[in-house]
């Protein structure tokens, strides 16, 4: 996640050189470092070594393979990919229209920003202490994505890209109140997934959780967050009066009918 992070913020945003249009390149996020630093202070630790909450982790975990190949590991990988262009796409079927990225460079700057603050506190909160990821722990388990060897060596409490899924939810449904349930079950979905991808244990997953979600709550009172998200909802309004859908909505209700083992 760090590395993707990286890569976000060196990307150039494509778009009008007009003025309303997006910066040119990928702003850091709202929050100042002390900010995200008070804010990890208060991320418990992870279960620690054979501990009864270790073990219930580990036993879900190895629940979750029977998931490997189904409709629900399909949609794991798909969210596993947390590019703000991209992920926008998470959330078509919850909005109930399309949203292009290409037509919504304001939207991408914002979850590019909203990116960078979820994923720097889960980076500050793993730096204190490593847990293992399930596929790290098991060399042989599967994942719904290519994953190298450092991938597997590196920390999995909490998840930064439960983080960034509920932080991208919470902002989704900030943005289009009258869809909040809908879009923040998306923002969930995106962090179970990471479970099902056997990148993350359970209580990494909620802890990244709950953190993308302090997270967002103080990114929200910033007046930059305020300017940018009006920015933002012309775009999304513009993309609901073109009453564009997408055809992936059907797989994606099938796959989060599959119960989690």
């Amino acid at each position: 996640m760090r590395r993707l992070a990286a890569v976000v913020a060196a990307t150039v945003i494509t778009g009008s050189a007009s003025a309303g249009a997006a910066p040119q390149t990928a702003p850091a996020g709202f929050l100042a470092e002390s900010r995200l630093a008070a804010l990890v202070q208060s991320v418990p630790p992870a279960p620690a070594d054979g501990s009864p909450a270790t073990l219930a982790d580990i036993a879900a975990s190895e629940r979750l393979r029977a998931l490997e190949d189904t409709d629900r590991w399909l949609l794991a990988t798909r969210h596993a990919e947390l590019r703000p262009a991209v992920a926008l796409a998470h959330f078509d079927c919850a909005l109930g229209f399309r949203v292009e990225a290409a037509e919504s460079p304001r939207l991408v700057a914002l979850l590019t920003r909203i990116l960078h603050d979820a994923n720097e506190a889960a980076e500050l909160a793993k730096a204190r202490a490593h847990r293992p990821r399930p596929v790290g722990a098991d060399r042989e388990r599967r994942a719904c994505q290519v994953v190298g060897e450092a991938g597997r060596a590196s920390a999995s409490y909490p998840s930064g890209s439960a983080s960034v899924g509920a932080a991208y939810g919470a902002t989704m449904a900030a943005l289009v109140p009258e869809r909040a349930e809908a879009l923040d079950e998306i923002g969930h979905q995106i962090a179970v997934s990471r479970m099902v991808c056997g990148m993350h244990y359970p209580a990494d997953v909620a802890t990244g959780e709950t953190l993308g979600r302090a997270v967002f709550a103080d990114i929200q009172t910033t007046p930059a967050f305020r300017a940018e998200a009006e920015a933002a909802r012309v775009e999304i309004a513009a993309a609901r009066a073109a009453a564009r859908t997408s055809p992936a909505c059907a797989a994606e209700r099938a796959a989060l009918s599959i119960p989690l083992p």
